[in-house]
């Protein structure tokens, strides 16, 4: 697949207007990106004649599908009808997106659980269906993020002043319950650049209570390098571990 001027043209655009506007996409992409890799390379290296890790790995399958069925109804419910008040239409493709990526995820779980109660002369050549189908369904989301790191960014910096994205985005954040906020930031924090870290945790801290944002560190630290976790504690202003 070969990418024509035009496309990175427009990749080089929308780069350079995130570095003047809040993207309410940036980090969160940066989440399911790494969870759906890890996800994927999990299953295609996953051993189905061990029964404990068969169990594990579908699991994690499970778990990535309604991670992501998560993201779709937060979606749906703020930053759809926000783009639709001001800019009608808008969303109308992507919302179809959803529809489908809903039932892509129906269908993968089925085949997940599936599985797990396959025989085992079986299990080699169901695990590479789902692989494959897994494997799609990646391809999807990440073209589909990327029309939202674009056409939806456009329009919503076009009618929406910062200030207001940053209250729709705390909105959502705030509809959020305490365990799928902890199981987002184990896929968030690690995976941004320490920039995009030090703000994301230095606004939860400001915000949070403490023994919460205490639960994040602790929770993120053995997913960074010693020399992140430093930059991170210089950041906050609490010096470098050591």
């Amino acid at each position: 697949m070969k990418h024509d001027t035009r496309e990175l043209d427009e990749i080089q655009r929308i780069a350079n207007a995130a570095q003047r506007r809040l993207d309410i996409y940036r980090t969160i992409h940066k989440a399911l990106r790494a969870l759906m890799c890890d996800t994927l390379v999990a299953v295609g290296r996953m051993d189905v004649h061990d029964e404990l890790e068969l169990a594990q790995t579908t699991q994690r399958v499970l778990q990535t599908l309604d991670f992501m069925r998560s993201h779709l109804g937060h979606e749906n419910a703020f930053i759809h009808p926000a783009l639709e008040a001001r800019a009608a239409g808008a969303s109308g493709p992507i919302a179809d997106d959803h529809v489908h990526h809903e039932a892509e995820i129906d269908a993968l779980a089925a085949d997940t659980t599936a599985l797990l109660h396959t025989p085992g002369v079986s299990r080699d050549a169901a695990a590479l269906v789902l692989y494959h189908r897994l494997s799609l369904f990646v391809a999807h989301n990440f073209e589909h993020m990327h029309v939202e790191e674009s056409a939806h960014n456009a329009a919503l910096w076009a009618h929406y002043t910062d200030a207001e994205l940053a209250d729709l985005h705390n909105c959502l954040v705030g509809s959020i319950p305490p365990e799928e906020m902890m199981f987002c930031m184990r896929w968030m924090v690690p995976f941004m650049n320490p920039g995009e870290r030090a703000a994301v945790l230095a606004d939860m801290r400001a915000h949070a209570p403490a023994p919460a944002f205490a639960a994040v560190l602790d929770m993120a630290r053995p997913h960074l390098q010693p020399r992140e976790w430093d930059k991170l504690m210089l950041a906050l202003g609490e010096g470098a571990a050591s």
